[in-house]
């Protein structure tokens, strides 16, 4: 369907350099004229407190897995209502702003922003519109600071941003379309995300089989296997990649390369292929990963634990599936201890002291074999998220400025709430040397 979709037959000139053209009936003109910044404040902050990031646009911070930046209090933050424009100003270059769908509150120095008359433009419309790479750049235009660090997007700087305006109507066409796309690709990836999750559970039942297994010995993890660090030289090579890790056992990620001269006063090691990792402060949340070949010349901080198991004993992968199973979870769990929300560090040495089972060698391969299988399948679900949210970012952009009309699929299909999100909506990953969640990059 999306295939016979066709530009608009009559297409003018807009005046804007980032947008060219656009429908000869649309109209666009300075955010300012259709919207005003308003500013009340709540009086005891009983108000649902609400977050603002670049990923996720407004939501319900009790909806979000965010421990830092808790303030004692909240009276004096800034209410929003449903349709409000919310902008992160710190944090705007990076598209870090949304439309509001609830009565809450947002810092102080957020800004927040309403219709003047309230009928201009459908909000859903403007979630799409306000959040594509060309706004994006007008942000970063708009905003003002002398690092990137320090950029500031202000009211008459926001206020002054062309804003591209359909017919109303139009603009409920456009959400209906994008909301059933959305909707059709999350099922496409919920179905593929099916299968892998099969493999888990056969991963699983495996490895309880694998404990229970009459010839299953059990040892103390630190007779069987050996915690590393290789230290790094930072004069040995020009860049290195460092690593953070996501949870539930979702594998390793890997940060901007740095200079030895930026990698800041922690210690690093090496990681090679094979290595298992623990997440010095997230463990217990499943931050527990192996590494593979693409992982190998990176370096982790001394906040991670690498280990490596007897070859002759036990297998990296089997202590990979054994620290996701009920009973790894909880040592993890139970080793892991802390006051400060989800940092909970990990006492390694005592992890390492801790007897566990270890099956016979030929048990361990039918779970490396379900592992492989596993990494293999998940490699192709991550491509294939890659290219439909990179598909559907270009889409939203195609169709939210007038390039592509829609009109007339929109309206044979049914009305949906919202758009479904793509992939798994707490995709968490963890950097223990930053103390938040790397998926929180753009909250202030």
């Amino acid at each position: 369907m999306i295939e016979g979709l066709r530009p608009y037959a009559d297409m003018v000139e807009t005046g804007v350099d980032w947008m060219p053209r656009f429908p000869a009936h649309w109209e666009i003109h300075r955010a300012k004229y259709a919207f005003r910044e308003v500013d009340s404040r709540s009086v005891n902050g009983d108000e649902e407190l609400l977050s603002v990031s670049h990923k996720t646009g407004v939501t319900p911070r009790s909806q979000k897995n965010v421990t830092m930046f808790m303030a004692e209090s909240y009276d004096g933050h800034k209410t929003c209502q449903p349709g409000d424009i919310v902008v992160n100003t710190m944090w705007a270059w990076m598209a870090a702003l949304g439309i509001s769908q609830h009565v809450g509150i947002v810092s102080p120095a957020y800004g927040v922003y309403r219709q003047r008359r309230g009928d201009d433009f459908e909000p859903r419309y403007l979630d799409y519109l306000l959040r594509t790479e060309a706004y994006r750049g007008e942000y970063l235009r708009s905003s003002r600071g002398v690092t990137t660090s320090r950029l500031r997007l202000y009211p008459p700087n926001f206020l002054n941003i062309p804003f591209v305006q359909p017919p109303l109507e139009e603009q409920r066409l456009i959400v209906r379309f994008l909301d059933w796309h959305g909707g059709m690709t999350a099922r496409l990836i919920r179905a593929q995300q099916g299968i892998l999750k099969l493999v888990a559970e056969r991963r699983e039942a495996v490895t309880q089989e694998a404990l229970n297994a009459p010839d299953t010995q059990h040892y103390r993890f630190g007779k069987v296997a050996d915690k590393l660090f290789r230290e790094v030289d930072r004069c040995a090579a020009s860049d290195f990649v460092t690593v953070g890790l996501f949870n539930r056992g979702r594998g390793i990620f890997h940060k901007d390369a740095l200079s030895g001269t930026d990698l800041g006063d922690s210690t690093f090691s090496w990681i090679e292929a094979g290595d298992l990792i623990f997440s010095g402060q997230f463990a217990w949340e499943g931050a527990v990963a192996l590494a593979g070949e693409r992982d190998a010349g990176c370096i982790a901080s001394h906040r991670y634990h690498i280990v490596r198991g007897n070859p002759e004993i036990v297998d990296n992968t089997y202590l990979w599936c054994l620290f996701r199973s009920a009973l790894g979870e909880m040592l993890l769990n139970e080793h892991s201890r802390g006051a400060a929300g989800r940092n909970r560090p990990l006492n390694a040495n005592y992890l390492m002291k801790e007897v566990i089972p270890v099956p016979s060698l030929v048990q361990q391969s039918r779970l490396k074999e379900i592992v492989e299988l596993e990494k293999q399948i998940a490699q192709r679900i991550a491509d294939l998220v890659r290219t439909l949210q990179e598909f559907r970012t270009h889409l939203i952009a195609d169709v939210v400025t007038g390039q592509i009309d829609v009109r007339a699929l929109a309206a044979t299909l049914p009305e949906a709430s919202e758009a479904a999100p793509l992939g798994e909506p707490d995709d968490d990953a963890f950097d223990d040397d930053a103390d938040t969640l790397e998926v929180e990059e753009a909250e202030a």
